[in-house]
């Protein structure tokens, strides 16, 4: 027996994953040439059939004028030869009148020309009698010659009519119409509307492969710009981010350009700043990496176990400082890319985050010997924002507030709302930041001269990233409640907008 062979997995697959057809034209890429072309293209070929058709019925109205003249003409050299004498309707033509004046209306063997003379009650006089009279003879007339349409053997003619007043025979009589009726067949205006559509349309046969000939190279030469754009940013070096000069774009495309320019220029910004902290980043990271490899190798030459201890205790606080660095390079750098961070945010009780946040930092209060405090209002204080992130601002601002506050002191976080504003403060009895640098200390790896403390000058460039991304403003001012001149303190506020601006009336408490 045949084994059977396996289906092919890669083909079932590809089956089985086949897009609907409406996400298959979703991804189809469209021409521009192309939609241009169809838009054109489309109204001409749709117009072409409508402007024969239109063509078709004013041929056959030009074509109706010279034989509706003939027409009345036969019928007005009729009128002119009925006379009547004695009461008696008759025609001055001789004997067999009717084949007589037949010969005389037909002028070719193409059409056949009918025609009928009547009097006012209907009695035959001369002609077809087949030729049907008009219909509703009292509102016509006399004496002008008129036009319709009718039918004679199941054969459309074009029929000329006139009623003629005829006088009285006695007195007290009243007067006689005459009709006279000429009808001609259609075969002649038929072929000269046929000629001229002929004479019409032929010519469009040839114009209209010009016509898209002449569209098809002017659209190809209006869009030649793009060409020349694509080639330009092609030619381009990887590296050059310059602005696109648009004094040689179209006007039309001028928006597109602006709009490239636009992102180039946020692209070279955002280049910048990760060349900038990758150099920051490797600069700084030499410092501790260079001490931990160098106290492990004096630890490697040491033989008391004393000095080898304090060797590695260095070597310990060393991986520390090193580690802090990373992580807040890290942090730094996830603020910085937080993509769309407006679209992440949630509503966020802020004295519920600042609490968690304060009681990770009490154990490191308390091997400092600093007093790590928190206030909040008895109401809820609601924002909209990323937890995390603001988790690593307040973080950072407790940080940088028990590095720099001296043994014996005091930190106080602080919860508070005005009208429309939510407040998070952070205030330390430490040596407090000169009024001069206060716009310095919000950079990348700038740290006070003069201070004792460790630290990367990392914290409060996160504070300020972190706030710019949630709307927020970071305000920095001397602690009010410090008690010592030579230890002025620190006040760091952020003011960041309530979700919910109907709260109780709060403290509006201000500083500064």
């Amino acid at each position: 027996m045949k084994p059977r062979e396996a289906p092919n997995d890669e083909a079932a697959q590809d089956d089985w994953f086949e897009p609907p057809p409406s996400e298959q034209d979703d991804t189809i890429q469209h021409s521009l040439f192309g939609e241009i072309l169809d838009w054109m293209l489309a109204p001409l070929l749709l117009l072409w059939p409508m402007s024969i058709a239109i063509t078709y019925l004013v041929a056959k109205g030009i074509a109706n004028q010279p034989f509706d003249h003939a027409l009345e003409d036969s019928v007005t050299m009729l009128t002119q030869q009925v006379k009547q004498p004695g009461g008696q309707y008759f025609s001055q033509q001789p004997e067999r009148t009717g084949r007589t004046a037949r010969d005389f209306l037909r002028g070719d063997d193409i059409d056949t020309v009918y025609y009928l003379i009547v009097g006012q009650d209907g009695g035959y006089v001369a002609g077809d009698r087949d030729l049907p009279p008009p219909l509703d003879p009292e509102r016509y007339r006399s004496g002008v010659v008129l036009f319709r349409s009718d039918t004679i053997h199941g054969t459309p003619v074009r029929v000329a009519f006139s009623y003629l007043d005829m006088p009285a025979s006695a007195s007290g009589e009243e007067p006689r119409r005459a009709l006279v009726q000429v009808a001609e067949t259609l075969e002649k205006r038929a072929q000269l509307a046929n000629e001229i559509i002929k004479g019409v349309i032929l010519p469009q046969f040839i114009i209209l492969p010009i016509v898209l000939a002449l569209v098809w190279f002017a659209l190809a030469r209006g869009l030649s710009p793009l060409a020349q754009l694509q080639e330009r940013i092609r030619a381009r070096p990887p590296d050059d981010l310059s602005p696109i000069e648009t004094d040689q774009v179209p006007e039309e495309i001028t928006p597109l350009v602006g709009s490239l320019n636009d992102m180039l220029a946020r692209l070279s910004l955002s280049i910048d700043m990760q060349k900038r902290f990758i150099a920051d980043a490797a600069h700084q990271m030499k410092t501790p990496l260079a001490g931990m490899r160098m106290q492990s190798e004096l630890a490697l030459r040491q033989t008391d176990h004393n000095e080898i201890h304090r060797s590695l205790m260095q070597l310990a606080k060393s991986s520390e400082s090193a580690t802090r660095l990373v992580n807040q390079l890290l942090a730094l750098a996830r603020a910085e890319n937080q993509p769309q961070a407006g679209t992440a945010f949630q509503p966020i009780d802020l004295n519920e985050l600042a609490r968690g946040v304060v009681h990770d930092w009490v154990q490191t209060s308390f091997a400092q010997q600093i007093d790590l405090g928190f206030e909040q209002p008895p109401y809820p204080i609601m924002i909209s924002g990323n937890a995390m992130m603001l988790r690593e601002l307040l973080g950072n601002l407790i940080d940088n507030a028990l590095r720099y506050t001296p043994s014996g002191g005091s930190v106080t976080v602080r919860v508070r709302s005005t009208l429309d504003l939510a407040i998070l403060e952070v205030e330390d009895t430490g040596p407090g930041i000169p009024q001069a640098e206060r716009l310095h200390v919000f950079e990348r790896f700038y740290r006070i001269l003069g201070s004792n403390a460790d630290g990367s000058g990392l914290g409060l460039a996160i504070v300020r990233e972190i706030a710019q991304q949630h709307g927020a403003e970071v305000d920095i001012f001397n602690n009010p409640r410090a008690q010592s001149p030579k230890l002025p303190g620190t006040l760091l506020r952020l003011s960041i907008a309530l979700l919910l601006p109907d709260a109780p009336e709060p403290d509006d408490i201000s500083y500064g």
